[in-house]
C-alpha cells in the first residue's frame, strides 16, 4: 500500500527523529527540527511547483505556516480581494450533481476536473490553510483510470470523475488520517471509513483531507476557529480574518472556495453547521441512526452516541439530494444505523407545511443580533410566500437541555476524552485539553440523562404541530479570529446542539449577509427521517434568498 505525504507536512513531535518525505523523494526536515523551528518561529515553507510540474505539492507549506502562527502568535496576511469567481458553468463552481453529468458527457475530462481542482486549492490553500494532507498523485491517477473506462463506455457510479475532499477525522486508505492529534500524525489507515469507501464506489475522487481541531472537540482555546497543534488554523474565505467555527472548518472553508466539490464533516454539537453557516454553504446533519459513523475518530457507542453525525458540505441543496442517500444505511459495524427510505424532496408541496420559527431560546438566552433577525425573518417570510403556515414559536426547554448536555459530556471529569488520547497514543494533546476533572455522583449523571430523555420526549410533542422549524445558526454575525467581543460566551449564542440532543434532520443554507457581506445561514430542522422535507425548504430559501455567493479570493 502507498502512502502519500506531501512536502513540508507538520507531524505530531514523536520520539523518532525520521524525516517526513513524499512520494516523489524529496528531502525534507525531521520531525524533532521541523518542530524546533516552529517553537522558535522560524520555519519558512518552500514554495510549491504548479500541478503541471508536479502533481504532488501544494498546499502544505502554508499548514506548516499556519502552524507557527499558532504557536508563535503571528498573523497571516488576508487574502486579497479579486473579482468574483466565474459562474455555475465554472467546474470550480457548478454543483457536484451537474460536474458529474457533465464528465458523464465528456464536456470535460476527469483529469482536467481534477487538475483545475488541484491548482485552485494550490491558490487558496496558501491563506485559508483548509486541506492538510495532500493526495494530489493518486488522484491524477485515479482520474486517468476514470477517463480511460468512460472511453470503454463504464461510468463507476453517480459521482464518476467528481473530486472531493474529506474531514481529517474520517479515516481514508493509504492517506495520513491524523484527526488532529499528534498520536496520530503518521497513522495511515488500512481502509477508508465506510462514508468513504461508498462516496469512491460511486465515482468520487479523493483529493486531500480537511482541517479539524484535536478529536474534532477543541484542544487550542482562544482562537474561535478550527485548529490544531500539528497543522495550525484555518481561515475564512470571504475573509481571512475571520472564524470558519468547527469543526469541519477545513471543510467549508475549501468547498466555498472552489477547492472542492464537496465534503464529508462530522456533527457533535453543530461541527457541520457552524462551517457551513460561517462559509455561506449547504450542509446537513441527517436524523440520528442515518449515516454510520465507522472510520470516524470518535466514531459510535457509548452514552454520547446519538450526539455523532457524518454529513456532507457543499455549496448548492441539491448535491445534499444526491450524497446523503449515497453514505446512509446499514454497513453493520455501526449497530445504531436503520435502513429508513428517503422521501423525495421533488415531491414535497411547501404550500401547506406547518413553520415554526425563533430567533432566541427561551429564558436566560441571548437574543439574535439584528442582522440575524432579519435574515431569520426573511426566510420566514419566503416560505409563507409559498404557501407555509408560519408561526413564531419555540420548542421547550432548549436553554436547559443545553445545560444538561455540557453536564453530561464533562461528567465524568473528562475520562472519556483521556480514554481518546490513550486509545491514539497521544502523549501531546492540545494545550486546552483538561483531564481529571471533577466528576458528577453515579446517580445525579443518570438523573440528568432521564430529564434529557423527558425533554426529547417534550419537544417531539411540539413538533407534532410542525413539520419545519427555522432558525439561526449563531445569534450574531461572525467573529473575528479570537473572538475580541467574546460571543461565544454568550448564553444560548449557538443554536445549532439541541439538535444533536433530539436528533433531529438538521441543515443550513445561506440566507443573508451581514454588513461586513460575510455569510449569514439559515438552520431548517424538520422531524425524524424528513430530510426530504429539510431539503425541500432548503432548496426553496436557497433560491429565493440567494444561497451561495462567490468568494473574493
Amino acid at each position: 500500500m502507498k502512502t502519500f505525504v506531501p512536502h513540508d507536512i507538520v507531524s505530531g513531535p514523536t520520539d523518532s527523529s525520521a524525516s517526513v518525505s513524499d512520494p516523489g523523494g524529496s528531502t525534507a526536515l525531521s520531525r524533532r527540527d521541523l518542530f524546533r523551528r516552529i517553537r522558535t518561529g522560524r520555519l519558512a515553507g518552500r514554495s510549491s511547483t504548479s500541478v503541471s510540474a508536479s502533481a504532488t505539492s501544494g498546499g502544505a507549506a502554508s499548514g506548516a505556516a499556519a502552524a507557527a502562527a499558532i504557536l508563535t502568535g503571528a498573523s497571516v496576511a488576508p487574502a486579497p480581494a479579486r473579482a468574483a469567481v466565474a459562474g455555475s458553468d465554472d467546474p470550480l463552481f457548478m454543483s457536484a450533481t451537474r460536474l458529474a453529468a457533465a464528465i458523464r458527457a465528456k464536456k470535460f475530462s476527469a483529469v482536467e476536473v481534477v487538475t483545475r481542482h488541484i491548482e485552485r486549492i494550490q491558490k487558496v490553500d496558501p491563506v485559508l490553510n483548509a486541506v492538510v494532507m495532500p493526495c494530489y498523485e493518486r488522484a491524477l491517477a485515479e482520474a486517468r483510470a476514470a477517463d480511460a473506462a468512460l472511453a470503454r463506455g463504464e461510468a463507476r457510479g453517480p459521482l464518476h470523475g467528481v473530486p472531493m475532499t474529506i474531514k481529517d477525522s474520517i479515516e481514508t486508505e493509504g492517506v495520513i488520517s491524523t484527526g488532529g492529534t499528534q498520536g496520530r500524525s503518521n497513522y495511515v489507515p488500512p481502509r477508508d471509513a465506510t462514508v468513504v469507501a461508498r462516496l469512491r464506489a460511486a465515482g468520487a475522487i479523493l483529493l486531500g483531507k480537511t482541517n479539524t481541531p484535536e478529536f474534532t472537540i477543541g484542544g487550542v482555546s482562544g482562537l474561535g476557529t478550527t485548529a490544531n497543534i500539528l497543522y495550525g488554523m484555518t481561515r475564512n474565505p470571504y475573509d481571512t480574518r475571520y472564524t470558519v467555527y468547527g469543526s469541519s472548518g477545513g471543510a467549508g472553508a475549501i468547498v466555498a472556495a472552489g477547492g472542492s466539490a464537496f465534503d464529508i464533516g462530522s456533527d457533535f454539537g453543530g461541527s457541520i453547521r457552524g462551517p457551513s453557516h460561517a462559509c455561506g454553504i449547504a450542509g446537513i446533519k441527517p436524523t440520528s441512526g442515518r449515516v454510520p459513523r465507522t472510520g470516524h475518530i470518535v466514531d459510535y457507542g457509548g452514552t454520547f452516541d446519538n450526539y455523532q453525525q457524518l454529513g456532507p458540505m457543499t455549496r448548492y441543496v441539491e448535491d445534499l439530494v444526491t450524497l446523503t442517500p449515497l453514505i446512509s444505511g446499514p454497513d453493520y459495524l455501526d449497530a445504531a444505523i436503520h435502513a429508513v427510505p428517503f422521501g423525495d424532496p421533488a415531491a414535497v408541496k411547501l404550500a401547506g407545511l406547518r413553520v415554526a420559527f425563533y430567533t432566541q431560546q427561551g429564558p436566560g438566552a441571548v437574543g439574535s443580533a439584528g442582522e440575524v433577525v432579519s435574515v431569520i425573518q426573511a426566510a420566514a417570510k419566503a416560505l409563507e410566500a409559498a404557501g407555509c403556515a408560519v408561526t413564531e414559536d419555540l420548542p421547550p426547554r432548549i436553554m436547559e437541555a443545553n445545560e444538561i448536555r455540557r453536564k453530561l459530556t464533562t461528567g465524568d471529569g473528562n475520562a472519556w476524552q483521556k480514554r481518546l488520547t490513550q486509545r491514539y497514543n497521544t502523549i501531546v494533546p492540545g494545550p486546552a485539553r483538561k483531564f481529571d476533572q471533577p466528576q458528577l455522583p453515579v446517580a445525579e449523571f443518570i438523573a440528568l440523562l432521564e430529564t434529557q430523555d423527558a425533554i426529547k420526549s417534550e419537544i417531539l410533542a411540539f413538533m407534532e404541530n410542525y413539520d419545519v422549524l427555522i432558525c439561526p445558526v449563531r445569534a450574531t454575525p461572525l467573529p473575528m479570529i479570537g473572538d475580541p467581543d467574546k460571543v461565544g460566551d454568550l448564553p444560548g449564542s449557538s443554536f445549532t446542539s439541541i439538535y444533536n440532543v433530539t436528533g433531529y434532520p438538521a441543515g443550513v443554507v445561506r440566507g443573508g449577509s451581514c454588513g461586513n457581506k460575510l455569510p449569514i445561514g439559515v438552520q431548517v430542522v424538520g422531524r425524524p427521517w424528513m430530510e426530504h422535507v429539510v431539503f425541500a425548504a432548503m432548496a426553496h430559501l436557497e433560491k429565493t434568498l440567494g444561497g451561495y455567493q462567490p468568494v473574493p479570493i
